[in-house]
């Protein structure tokens, strides 16, 4: 595909940190691996990378261990962010597989991914422009290919993403860093631009995680093995009443473990 003359979308802060996107990066890897081998050469693409390449290189490093004819361009409406890229590909000598261009919603890149990775890009949207965005990207997905968009702190403590298929969102993922976790609703500054106004009364959203409260509350005498034995049986309890999805790849004691749990989309799809 060609670039177009003006790249589609607004610029981001560019925020980014080495490490920033370890939880998302571990969680694609256990869970997209068939997506993430699929053809000859699949392709993945880090959207918005940020002022730094540190996370795409970090992207590339992790997803090769899975898929080692993967390659992963880093695309970026800044043009100073791109030459960033460049510039540390000639600086660290050249990796099989890693680039950097410029480009936008529209994902100039020569063949359809079987990844985007969109970390905190849409946070500046509204909500309508976020719901055109995931439908213009879902659009550029080879097919069985997957688009994760979400957000995290600025050392990635705390995220929320969505899985989304070429037809539509598939999952929700909540993640934290357990020791410094207060309760699950502190996830809701993570939502995706798409929920977080939503996280009121009545929104589904709102009262999945008010269920998952009352049973990190009740799962309280488990934190006497430690926040990950607290955060297990909170989920535990969770799915008795609540879609957690259990079963392998995305459950049910290893992801867990990790401070993860992955909902089916329709848990927090909005009235």
């Amino acid at each position: 595909m060609v670039a177009s003359q003006k790249p589609v979308g607004e610029v981001t802060r560019g925020t980014t940190a080495p490490n920033r996107l370890r939880r998302i990066d571990g969680w694609i890897a256990a869970t997209q691996a068939a997506a993430l081998r699929t053809g000859e050469r699949p392709l993945a693409v880090d959207l918005g990378y940020g002022a730094s390449p540190v996370t795409t290189y970090e992207l590339h490093t992790r997803l090769r261990t899975i898929s080692p004819r993967l390659e992963v361009i880093g695309v970026e409406i800044e043009p100073d962010r791109v030459a960033a890229g460049h510039a540390f590909l000639a600086r660290t000598g050249p990796h099989d597989g890693l680039s950097f261009r410029r480009g936008g919603f529209e994902v100039p890149v020569p063949r359809r991914p079987v990844l985007i990775r969109a970390f905190n890009v849409l946070r500046q949207y509204d909500e309508a422009a976020a719901w055109h965005a995931w439908d213009r990207l879902r659009g550029r997905l080879a097919p069985g290919g997957v688009l994760v968009e979400g957000t995290c702190d600025e050392i990635g403590r705390r995220a929320v993403w969505v899985a989304l298929a070429p037809d539509g969102p598939r999952t929700i993922t909540f993640a934290a860093h357990l020791p410094t976790l207060g309760r699950p609703s502190d996830l809701a500054e993570r939502l995706p631009k798409t929920l977080i106004h939503r996280n009121v009364p009545g929104e589904p959203v709102h009262d999945l995680l008010v269920a998952f409260d009352r049973c990190w509350a009740t799962a309280a005498p488990h934190s006497a093995f430690g926040p990950r034995a607290r955060w297990i049986e909170a989920v535990r309890l969770l799915a008795r009443t609540r879609p957690v999805l259990t079963r392998p790849p995305y459950g049910p004691r290893r992801r867990w473990r990790q401070g993860e749990v992955t909902f089916p989309w329709a848990a927090v799809s909005p009235r």
